[in-house]
């Protein structure tokens, strides 16, 4: 990807990561210390973070991506993890400004999918690494994944029947707001969504 607008975000970003300490970012689940940075996975694809920028796929990501990434290195915190009890997107903090968009982008986006994800489920999993929720959920199929470090997705996936068209439900893990902004958090939910529909033939 050619450089755009965000490119000199991304770098002040960076600039930051490695001025700092990074023992917090090295502790995340996934990332891996190397000699110019640091390995992770992001949306499914290996990611490589450096002082000159975020390459994924071993592509650079100049893009809403990089910025994500480079802001959850930025602000890389000791906190583990919590997924439950999972959250809608709308009870997130300060999230009534996008509460209208992300249905759009992040759930209706699969809609037309769900059939064909659905035959896909077992090789999604295994490839995203992902894996089935704990106790009784609704939907016919549901998937959590961890799009970056510490951030976990929680989808519900309903097939279409005679009463009722096919549904998404994307939650998002208790304390996700304690890593990332939630305009950041909603950024997430698409581009998930969107690798999803990239695994499918």
């Amino acid at each position: 990807m050619s450089e755009t607008a965000y490119a000199d975000i991304i770098r002040g970003h960076l600039a930051d990561v490695f001025r700092r300490d990074a023992a917090a970012l090295a502790s995340y689940p996934g990332v891996q210390v190397t000699a110019d940075g640091f390995e992770l996975t992001a949306f499914g694809q290996p990611c490589n973070l450096t002082s000159q920028g975020i390459f994924i796929g071993g592509q650079p990501e100049w893009g809403p991506r990089g910025i994500i990434i480079s802001l959850l290195a930025r602000h890389a915190v000791s906190d583990m993890c919590i997924e439950t009890p999972w959250r809608a997107f709308r009870e997130l903090p300060g999230s009534a400004p996008y509460v209208g968009a992300f249905p759009a982008h992040t759930e209706q986006l699969l809609v037309p999918h769900v059939p064909a994800l659905h035959r896909q489920r077992e090789a999604i999993t295994r490839d995203l690494q992902g894996c089935l929720p704990e106790g009784d959920v609704p939907g016919d199929w549901a998937l959590v994944v961890n799009p970056l470090p510490k951030i976990a997705l929680c989808y519900h996936f309903y097939l279409p029947d005679d009463d009722f068209p096919a549904n998404v439900t994307c939650l998002y893990a208790n304390n996700a707001d304690r890593f990332l902004l939630t305009d950041a958090l909603a950024d997430v939910g698409e581009y998930m969504s969107r690798a999803l529909i990239a695994r499918l033939p």
